[in-house]
């Protein structure tokens, strides 16, 4: 057993690990698999579930694709960050959230491991899995935090009401906000490109929108919306265009390039962030990694946001 692998023998808090891209634990970024969650900032946890896709399956394998992808991005903080997130906060890799009692079709799992990551003082990372994984996730969040303002990166509005009895990826957003767990009022949807009339009251920044306007510009108005209210950041990796993000199971063309994405979470500074996502990454889909190493840029570069902000607090 290699002692030095950071995977198994890491500490939180101790930076970026330059152990071996191409083997080893693979964990998110080389960070430490722990179940323990004292004294920890931020907790990172797979939910391999596709049970709510509407169209190609296969989300069930994202966790582990962006795993590894993030192994060959970990050897040095990133860029343009002047930060290693990895050194600012101390976060885990707890694994991934299983079903309880061999029932693949019930979710409370999936909340009550999310409520306690909460509970614990820490904020979750987490990786899909199906945009449906979201909907729980928000429920424990709203629990801890009151209504949330939802910051939304898809080709899809995801508020359509259910057509039958439950809830799916594309329906979970509808319910939420019935539900009083999602504000819309201080919400925002960006890089939606497939038709819904009716908006709920989320405000709609199209892909035609994006890429008329700067990242900052864009940043500023959701900032605006959102003020200090608790913000949690959904990122389903359909709202970048299929050339930047091929391994999906819904893909929509027009959508966001890797840059833009990425240049807008960056000019989200300050921004009150509790809880994100990154989901529908399909790696039977993917090509060379494409999809699952995006998926990884954009979850560290959460971090990154997310660490700002405990560093501006501390």
């Amino acid at each position: 057993m290699n002692t030095w692998d950071n995977g198994f023998r890491g500490k939180p808090g101790h930076g970026m690990s330059h152990t071996l891209s191409f083997g080893g634990a693979a964990s998110f970024f080389r960070v430490p698999y722990q179940t323990d969650l004292t004294e920890v900032d931020v907790v990172v946890i797979g939910v391999p579930l596709d049970i709510a896709t509407t169209n190609r399956p296969g989300a069930r394998l994202g966790p582990r694709a962006i795993r590894n992808a993030s192994l060959s991005l970990a050897w040095e903080r990133p860029w343009p960050w002047n930060m290693d997130p990895m050194h600012v906060l101390r976060v885990i890799d707890c694994g991934d959230c299983e079903p309880t009692n061999d029932d693949l079709l019930s979710v409370s799992h999936i909340e009550a491991h999310i409520a306690k990551i909460i509970s614990s003082g820490a904020a979750a990372l987490i990786l899909g899995g199906d945009h449906f994984v979201a909907y729980p996730s928000l429920r424990a969040h709203a629990a801890a935090y009151g209504p949330i303002s939802l910051i939304h990166f898809d080709a899809h509005t995801d508020t359509w009401p259910s057509s039958g009895n439950g809830i799916n990826h594309g329906t979970m957003f509808h319910q939420a906000t019935h539900e009083g767990i999602v504000n819309p009022a201080s919400s925002t949807q960006i890089g939606i490109r497939t038709t819904n009339d009716d908006t709920l009251g989320f405000h709609i920044v199209s892909a035609t929108d994006v890429h008329q306007m700067t990242g900052r510009d864009l940043a500023k108005q959701i900032l605006e919306r959102v003020g200090d209210s608790p913000v949690y950041i959904t990122f389903d990796i359909d709202c970048l265009d299929p050339a930047f993000a091929p391994g999906t199971g819904t893909p929509v063309p027009g959508g966001l390039s890797s840059f833009q994405a990425l240049n807008i979470i960056r000019e989200l500074k300050g921004i009150n962030l509790v809880g994100m996502d990154v989901v529908e990454v399909a790696p039977a889909y993917d090509h060379a990694e494409i999809t699952a190493l995006a998926a990884a840029q954009i979850a560290v570069e959460l971090l990154c946001l997310y660490a700002e902000r405990h560093r501006q607090k501390n």
